[in-house]
């Protein structure tokens, strides 16, 4: 058999290592969501997804549970469960959700905070970064706090309340010196609805036993990675709660009331 030259070897090496690259950056960066914070607000509560289903979407994120019990924070490709108790429990993947959203993350920057922020600050400094801001991202953002503050949904039961109601009887949890996490997304204006205008921020402690929907820290010094996520797919509940309820009101103020 006659052997190939070797420089026609390399150059199919070449060829193939760089079309491999550029398949790479062509790929969809995807944010997947169930549901929508609108159907949320309104008591859409009964999960129809599983976490087996959802980790196939992405291994980092954020949400909640069916009957709202808790919140959920999805870190480094482990799901947590931050119940009323302030506890931090790994998801059994046979449990269900009705709100959550994830991506397989993939920083697209790094830059180190030196200095300390609180959460206002922090949100500021991202949206030096992002700008123009038309795409959601994700964000990562790890190293010591002197301050957190986070909270967590109780479970409900049927005939559901909406989130509005249940949010007067959250539990809220202060950590002081910890080492964490925050965990979440930041979301243009107009995919209001769908989500959170701005930033939608949960937090896992370092030791992966406590955290929550992030209400308010204060960084010492932290690692900032952010992906800008440039497909959003949204997978809605077939079930007659959704159906049916009203999605067309605007509730901007109860959900900025809510969530910050």
């Amino acid at each position: 058999m006659r052997k190939k030259p070797l420089s026609r070897v390399i150059f199919l090496i070449i060829f193939l290592l760089v079309n491999s690259a550029a398949a790479r950056a062509a790929a969809p960066k995807v944010l997947f969501q169930i549901s929508t914070l609108q159907a949320l607000m309104n008591g859409v509560y009964d999960g129809e997804f599983s976490y087996r289903q959802l980790e196939k979407h992405g291994d980092f994120g954020l949400g909640t549970f069916a009957a709202l019990d808790g919140e959920m924070v999805a870190l480094d490709g482990h799901f947590y469960q931050v119940k009323t108790d302030g506890r931090a429990y790994v998801v059994n993947p046979a449990q269900k959700t009705p709100f959550a959203e994830v991506t397989f993350f993939k920083a697209d920057k790094t830059m180190t905070l030196h200095k300390p922020l609180n959460l206002k600050q922090l949100e500021a400094y991202l949206q030096k970064i992002i700008c123009a801001g038309n795409f959601p991202y994700a964000i990562k953002v790890r190293g010591q706090f002197s301050y957190v503050k986070t909270r967590s949904m109780p479970r409900q039961s049927r005939p559901y309340p909406p989130l509005a109601a249940v949010a007067k009887h959250q539990a809220v949890f202060a950590f002081h010196n910890v080492d964490g996490t925050i965990v979440g997304f930041y979301y243009p204006k107009y995919l209001a609805g769908v989500n959170i205008v701005g930033y939608h921020l949960h937090f896992l402690t370092r030791d992966h036993q406590s955290g929550g929907h992030l209400l308010a820290c204060r960084i010492k010094q932290a690692q900032v990675e952010l992906e800008r996520l440039n497909e959003v797919r949204l997978r809605l509940p077939d079930n007659a709660a959704f159906a049916h309820t009203d999605l067309h009101t605007d509730k901007t103020k109860e959900i900025d009331k809510v969530e910050k």
